[in-house]
């Protein structure tokens, strides 16, 4: 792929570049859809944009502009001609980025607290989106900046992010087959005996649009957690996603009585185990964010094909949270 034009950086809308690639259709293809077939011999672009690309006479077959649905013999000789611009009118912000690994395919980001990932109503600027764009200005050719996969604005730890179209193809692709391994620690209301499966579909909630919520009807959705530890009147969680709805573990949790610390969301009425201290009581109901974290994520490489894990630290709220339960169990 040619590389793209990023001399005036400052406008990213200016971004570009040029795709011209060109192959054969095997004989034993004959018989499948053009977009199908395209997929394969082009895979490092979506379906979706190649599907595009032949509507608009921009992939065509020996020289001819088909349907995308138009079946091939065998033989053919597709081409592409055509470009890629920036995508959507977002703006490059200098705004610190925790790298925990990058290379020419992949940046790994360990996510601070009170960071919007994605610009959307209320939150235009400031965001992850504008500060990968700020340290990588050719991320505004690939979809959504090459993020893949979001947390919540207070879920802190770990997110990937694709640096080229077939590393994102790659890696919508591993996390549609569920092979993404993501794993989470929680803190959540109550104590749980034993780990378990959350297996219930999560949707928008029917009255209250901004939450999510199982109901019959939503997306499949399955989180597997395991108890680390217990104390008087919470539990320290391990989490693992399955699949990764929106707000997921923590819509889960609440489905099973057992809140997130912090989740003003979906936790409701605060509560509080009988005979806890006043000052531990305040110091809970001040934590200020949900009480979750990333803490590793494990992918196969989309260049080497190598299997590639990273791993975070508890942050030091959280850290502080597991403390001042433990003394409160201490105490007793």
């Amino acid at each position: 792929m040619a590389q793209p034009d990023t001399k005036n950086t400052d406008n990213l809308e200016e971004i570009s570049t040029q795709i011209n690639k060109t192959a054969e259709v095997p004989f034993d293809y004959c018989g499948r859809r053009l977009d199908q077939v395209a997929s394969e011999l082009f895979s490092e672009f979506s379906r979706s944009r190649l599907q595009q690309w032949i509507k608009e006479g921009l992939l065509k077959v020996d020289d001819a502009q088909w349907l995308p649905k138009r079946k091939v013999l065998g033989g053919e000789r597709l081409d592409i001609c055509a470009s890629i611009e920036a995508e959507g009118e977002w703006v490059a912000e200098d705004i610190p980025l925790n790298i925990v690994f990058e290379d020419d395919h992949l940046l790994v980001i360990n996510k601070t607290a009170n960071f919007v990932v994605h610009p959307a109503a209320g939150n235009y600027s400031g965001t992850v989106l504008n500060a990968l764009l700020h340290h990588c200005p050719s991320l505004c050719l690939i979809p959504r900046a090459g993020i893949v996969h979001r947390l919540d604005k207070d879920t802190t730890g770990l997110m990937v992010v694709a640096k080229t179209l077939e590393a994102h193809t790659n890696l919508v692709s591993q996390l549609q087959a569920r092979s993404v391994k993501r794993v989470y620690h929680a803190v959540v209301n109550g104590l749980l005996t034993s780990g378990g499966l959350v297996d219930q579909p999560v949707g928008r909630h029917p009255r209250q649009r901004i939450k999510m919520a199982v109901i019959s009807g939503g997306k499949e959705a399955r989180t597997h957690y395991s108890v680390l530890e217990r104390f008087k009147g919470h539990s320290h969680l391990q989490l693992k996603l399955e699949t990764g709805r929106t707000h997921q573990i923590r819509v889960h949790m609440a489905h099973l009585g057992h809140p997130l610390v912090g989740d003003s969301l979906y936790a409701g009425r605060f509560k509080i185990h009988k005979g806890a201290p006043a000052k531990f009581i305040e110091y809970l109901r001040n934590f200020g964010r949900q009480a979750l974290h990333a803490v590793e994520l494990a992918l196969v490489h989309p260049a080497t094909g190598e299997e590639v894990s990273w791993s975070s630290p508890l942050p030091e709220d959280i850290q502080m949270l597991l403390s001042q339960l433990s003394d409160e169990q201490n105490d007793l």
